[in-house]
């Protein structure tokens, strides 16, 4: 089983919502190490995350180095490992990134992937009277604190013409916010898929509203500077980026296969992974770390500022590397489209 650097006891909300949904609760386990050699890149995961998705595309064959994986809750938590130099690189969304360059985190963003951000949504149970995000005021919601949700509620009650400070925050992360959204403790839920296509298909919340117009649907590779400055790792992490912008792109024409492998190692109904996977994760496209980047990051960086969640002007330009770039299309490139979602 791969290194967890979380509590088990905190992912137990969700198994018991997987097991209303009438799917297999037992999620898959990944092993500790794959590949060979005397180098090892560490890596930092999310459940159901790169290394389920290069192993379901045939690509952790042939490396001729090894990959150590580690398994954290949200984006937050792993990018502190990475400034701790305790991970070489990770996968996180949009935001976590501009919390982590806030507190003045060593971290570097070198790959980029454009989706949809339809599976990015504020959730209300099913029995809600909520219809309209302009009713949050004065509501409880949870979410993650510095994750790409956080954002999203920031983004969606401006658009609704509120602020942050109109509503009830709770600061949850995902397995407990889900625990109490379920027993009714919140009002709403500002989450990401696949926890949005978990709670539809479960019949236990709707969508209120989504990121589709107010985020930028980016997610990321952050890697360790220290790593970067290390010939052998900097070549590791080349040849990784390759593998995963690979492995993202076969998930496009496999989405059914993908999805009973996704559901494997997470425990998901395939269901709720077939619908997370055509909401969200089919869409996603390799792109460039480039200017628009950088510009969309800091837009992200100065709205926290601004709400003095981060102490602070944030120059998101110093926190990206754009060497492994290479011939990518720009970051404004549009999603895939996918049918069925």
């Amino acid at each position: 089983m791969r290194r967890h650097l979380v509590p088990t006891a905190l992912l137990l909300p969700v198994v018991l919502l997987l097991g209303a949904c009438g799917g297999n609760s037992a999620a898959g386990a990944g092993s500790d190490v794959d590949g060979k050699g005397s180098l090892t890149l560490d890596v930092g995961d999310q459940k159901g995350g790169s290394e389920a998705i290069l192993r379901a595309a045939g690509e952790l064959k042939d490396l001729d180095y090894r990959i150590a994986w580690s398994t954290f809750t949200s984006g937050p938590p792993l990018l502190e490992a990475v400034n701790a130099e305790a991970v070489d690189i990770g996968g996180v969304g949009n935001t976590p990134p501009v919390f982590a360059a806030g507190a003045g985190s060593r971290i570097k963003v070198v790959a980029a992937w454009h989706g949809t951000s339809d599976g990015d949504a504020v959730l209300v149970p099913d029995g809600s009277k909520l219809t309209d995000p302009r009713q949050l005021r004065g509501k409880s919601v949870a979410v993650a604190q510095g994750s790409s949700a956080h954002y999203q509620l920031v983004a969606s009650l401006e658009a609704a013409g509120l602020g942050i400070g109109d509503v009830k925050v709770k600061y949850l992360q995902p397995a407990d916010a889900l625990a109490a959204f379920t027993a009714g403790k919140v009002d709403a839920w500002a989450v990401w898929d696949p926890y949005t296509s978990q709670v539809l298909r479960s019949g236990r919340g709707r969508i209120l509203t989504t990121g589709k117009g107010v985020t930028n649907g980016l997610s990321f590779q952050v890697a360790a500077p220290s790593a970067l400055a290390d010939p052998r790792k900097a070549a590791a992490v080349k040849d990784y980026l390759a593998r995963l912008r690979r492995a993202t792109a076969w998930v496009y024409g496999h989405q059914k296969e993908w999805a009973e492998v996704w559901a494997k190692d997470t425990g998901l109904p395939y269901e709720v992974a077939l619908a997370s996977v055509r909401r969200t994760n089919a869409s996603r496209v390799a792109v460039a770390v480039d200017r628009p980047l950088v510009a969309s990051e800091q837009q992200i960086a100065d709205a926290f500022t601004a709400l003095r969640l981060i102490p602070g002007k944030v120059d998101f330009a110093r926190f990206v590397d754009t060497r492994y770039n290479g011939d990518l299309p720009a970051s404004t490139s549009a999603p895939r489209a996918v049918r069925g979602s």
